[in-house]
C-alpha cells in the first residue's frame, strides 16, 4: 500500500552503520496514514474468527491494541522479561549477538481462541517466530502475523510460513536491511 508506505521515513546508519532503520513514528503522526493502516488490518480480520490480538513489545501495542478495539476482542500484550506482574510463560529465542526472552501471563490463553499475533516489522523474524511459539505453548491457535513492514530480503516471513505454517500479512515492503 504506497499511501502507507510513503508515510514511513528511512533513518540511514541507525542502530549501527549500514543499516536502514524503517521509523513508523512519522506513520504514527500522520492521521490519515495512521487511520489507514488500522483500517487495513481491521478490514482484513473482521469476521474471521479472532478472538485475541497478541502484540510484541513495544511498537507492535501501537498497532494491536487499536484493531483489538476495532475487532472487539482482548487484547495480550507480549512482553520483554521480568516486565509482567502475574505468572508468564515466557519463550527464548536467538539475537543477532546472544538471546532474549519474551513472556505472556499464562491466564492470556482460553480453550479455542484463535490469535491474531502482530508487530510493527518483521526482519529476521526472530521476535515473532517466538511469539507464535509461546501462544502454542498455551494452546492458541494462530491464525496469521500482521505487519506492518516486512523486510523480505531477511527472511522471516520465509520462515514464519515455511517452518510455522504461519502466514505473514504485510502492508508494505522494504529491500534491504
Amino acid at each position: 500500500m504506497s499511501i502507507v508506505k510513503s508515510k514511513i521515513r528511512t533513518i540511514p546508519d541507525y542502530p549501527t552503520k549500514g543499516i536502514l532503520f524503517r521509523d513508523i513514528t512519522s506513520l504514527l503522526l500522520d492521521p490519515e496514514g495512521l487511520a489507514l493502516t488500522i483500517g487495513t488490518f481491521v478490514d482484513r480480520y473482521a469476521n474471521k474468527g479472532i478472538t485475541k490480538v497478541a502484540a510484541i513489545e513495544a511498537r507492535g501495542f501501537v498497532i494491536g491494541a487499536p484493531v483489538a478495539f476495532q475487532l472487539g476482542v482482548g487484547f495480550i500484550p507480549i512482553r520483554k522479561k521480568g516486565k509482567l506482574p502475574a505468572e508468564t510463560v515466557s519463550q527464548e529465542y536467538d539475537l543477532e549477538y546472544g538471546k532474549d526472552i519474551i513472556e505472556i501471563h499464562k491466564d492470556s490463553i482460553q480453550p479455542g481462541d484463535k490469535v491474531l499475533v502482530m508487530d510493527d516489522l518483521i526482519a529476521t523474524g526472530g521476535t515473532m517466530i517466538a511469539a507464535v511459539q509461546l501462544l502454542r505453548k498455551l494452546g492458541a491457535e494462530v491464525h496469521e502475523a500482521g505487519v506492518i513492514i516486512d523486510l523480505p530480503d531477511l527472511g522471516g516471513t520465509a520462515k514464519m510460513e515455511k517452518e510455522l505454517q504461519v502466514k505473514v500479512f504485510s502492508i508494505c515492503e522494504f529491500e534491504g536491511h
